[in-house]
């Protein structure tokens, strides 16, 4: 066991029983590569009892009086609508014997009823559907809205195990299956009701008898609507899961079309694409499957009612038992009652794919971030006269993944604050993780990370992201021009403030040079400048942020000779006065640094500075001889 309390002395403790290794970084497909479909079933979220219907009341509780609204509008045009049977037959039993014997007045009364009511269900229904589509397009506005939201808020390690097309699927697939519910089905699902109401309560009304055979058929009928829809649960789950993994494999592809390339990928990827469409088509087909089958089967049982019905209301009409209009009325009202069967399997049909998507939604919104804001945010200390630089303390540090085990045995570690720190070691020691540890992208398993005394944890994001800024190995920059992307790093600066920045770097000479200057739009993830020139970019970025803990990770390893220079002289800049973690395999980018750290599984094995390193005999030595040979 090796400890020390003095500044800038790492303090590591052995590891329990033989030991630990650093677990493989979360799963990621490779792209190009080949996924089963069950691969994307692994992913799932689970969604907490009731999230669904508690996400949708959130979504529909800013427009509870607009709803109320629409439904006392709704429940007019079905009472306009549904009164035209009972019109027909007052004109059959009424007005007509009364047209034999000369009076016209009460045909005419039910002519004007029955065009009043016509012009009256139009206007509502009218009326309606504008505002069920206002309703709509607000709530699915702000369920997109709170699904990027949400997906910006959710920590790395989240990210790191659910892939961006599955957001893409849950913001465009599934929000559009909510679309047409909430457009078309609610509508539907409403008018069924109020008209199965209304129908029922009137033929009770007209005939005691018929109506309570009507009542009798409503049994079957529901039986039916209850199997379909417990078949149709499953269908429309795997449906959803289908099209998200298509998604998944399109966008996967498609942003690794380098690779894909490269390695002769296309072939292997149309097949594992194929396997995932035709399994989209599957369950499509079993949707539309299902469906028929309930169509059928309910046209069945409502034909059969209705004709059994019509023939007993023949009798009784014969044997003077029953008005003529009344069956009339009765028949019409059998048929509205009936019909809207089919209409029901629609909206069962929306409905369910409906569910599927809003539990999926709910299941990703109810994902809290593993490093979540603090309750009660303490304030980041002011920097002490001029200087840039933070102290930086782990304490008890101990850090495992959620796929593996202990990647970081504890330990403890100082930074001073101004000094530059090299971290060093093989792929897998621990270096980056150390990094996201200090940039708060995790929290520790037991222990703290402090600044200038201040537990991470307790500070708030934006006052963590103003104190600690990381600058990684593919500087990533946004569609935009040039000067937006540098504003990243402070959004209330000026035009001055920006190109000053670059000029500290060293980057205004080829950005003046681009066909806009800082005006020139650098596209997707700036494709239309170089890596060196985008790193640049990222360094005035970083500068202009004003940080006072600056990490770089491997900030200098994808680049050629000349971008390492520029980028390394830029480095200069930027790091002067700051606490600074330089994460990096080539040592060319150590030698300046004023301490060095060795890594090995995950574990501190050398500190000290790089003169003193290089004189010794110990793992940085083999590793700047092997380096100094390479160079050769």
């Amino acid at each position: 066991m090796t400890t020390s309390t003095s500044a800038g002395t790492a303090t590591e403790d052995a590891p329990d029983g033989d030991g630990t290794h650093r677990p493989p970084s979360p799963p990621q497909a490779a792209p190009g590569t080949p996924e089963s479909p069950d691969a994307f079933e692994k992913d799932v979220l689970p969604t907490p009892k009731g999230a669904s219907r508690s996400l949708l009341a959130s979504l529909l509780r800013p427009h509870t009086r607009t709803v109320w609204a629409a439904a006392v509008l709704l429940l007019l045009q079905q009472a306009a609508v549904q009164a035209g049977p009972l019109l027909v037959a007052y004109a059959i039993d009424r007005a007509v014997p009364a047209l034999r014997a000369g009076g016209h007045g009460p045909l005419i009364a039910v002519a004007v009823a029955y065009l009043l009511c016509a012009t009256a269900s139009g206007g509502l229904q009218y009326t309606f559907i504008r505002l069920s589509a206002r309703i709509s397009q607000d709530v699915l506005l702000d369920l997109r809205g709170r699904i990027f939201r949400h997906g910006q808020a959710l920590s790395l390690d989240f990210h790191e195990r659910y892939t961006s097309g599955r957001l893409i699927s849950r913001a465009t697939t599934d929000v559009e299956s909510l679309r047409e519910l909430l457009n078309e089905g609610l509508q539907e699902l409403i008018g069924i009701v109020l008209a199965t109401v209304y129908i029922t309560a009137t033929l009770l009304y007209l005939d005691w008898g018929l109506g309570a055979a009507a009542v009798a058929t409503a049994g079957p009928l529901y039986l039916l609507v209850r199997s379909f829809q417990r078949r149709s649960i499953r269908v429309y789950g795997e449906k959803s899961s289908a099209i998200a993994a298509v998604i998944v494999k399109f966008t996967e592809t498609v942003n690794g079309i380098r690779p894909v390339q490269a390695f002769r990928r296309e072939r292997p990827n149309d097949a594992a694409f194929a396997r995932l469409n035709h399994r989209h088509a599957r369950t499509n087909g079993d949707a539309m499957l299902e469906m028929a089958r309930y169509v059928v089967s309910s046209r069945l049982v409502a034909n059969v009612a209705i004709a059994a019905l019509v023939l007993w209301g023949a009798y009784r009409v014969a044997s003077g038992g029953l008005a003529l209009g009344v069956l009339a009325a009765a028949v019409l009202y059998l048929r509205r009652l009936y019909d809207p069967i089919d209409r029901l399997g629609m909206f069962l049909n929306s409905y369910q794919s409906a569910a599927a998507s809003l539990e999926k939604i709910a299941g990703l919104l109810a994902q809290r971030p593993s490093v979540p804001e603090p309750a009660d945010p303490v304030p980041l200390p002011d920097r002490p006269g001029s200087r840039p630089g933070r102290d930086v303390t782990f304490e008890g540090v101990r850090f495992a993944y959620r796929t593996g085990g202990e990647v970081l045995p504890r330990f403890d570690l100082t930074l001073a604050a101004g000094r530059t720190v090299a971290v060093v070691g093989a792929t897998g020691a621990g270096k980056s993780t150390l990094a996201k540890l200090l940039a708060r992208f995790y929290d520790p398993t037991s222990g703290s990370v402090r600044m200038d005394g201040v537990d991470l944890r307790d500070l708030s994001t934006a006052d963590l992201r103003r104190g600690v800024v990381m600058v990684t190995q593919e500087a990533f920059l946004f569609s935009g021009t040039v000067a937006e992307n540098i504003a990243i790093g402070r959004p209330d600066a000026t035009r001055e403030e920006v190109e000053q920045a670059a000029r500290a770097i060293g980057a205004h000479d080829f950005i003046a040079a681009l066909p806009d200057g800082y005006d020139t739009d650098v596209r997707k993830r700036g494709g239309r400048i170089s890596a060196g020139q985008r790193q640049l970019v990222a360094f005035a970025r970083a500068l202009l942020a004003d940080p006072g803990v600056l990490i770089l990770d491997e900030a200098t390893s994808s680049l050629d000779i000349p971008g390492e220079r520029a980028v390394q002289r830029a480095m200069d800049t930027v790091l002067r006065g700051r606490t600074a973690v330089v994460i990096a395999h080539r040592l060319s980018t150590v030698e300046t640094a004023d301490r060095v750290l060795v890594m090995s599984e995950g574990r501190i094995v050398e500190d000290g500075s790089p003169a003193d390193l290089v004189s010794g005999r110990g793992r940085y030595a083999e590793l700047h001889q092997a380096w100094r040979e390479s160079v050769v």
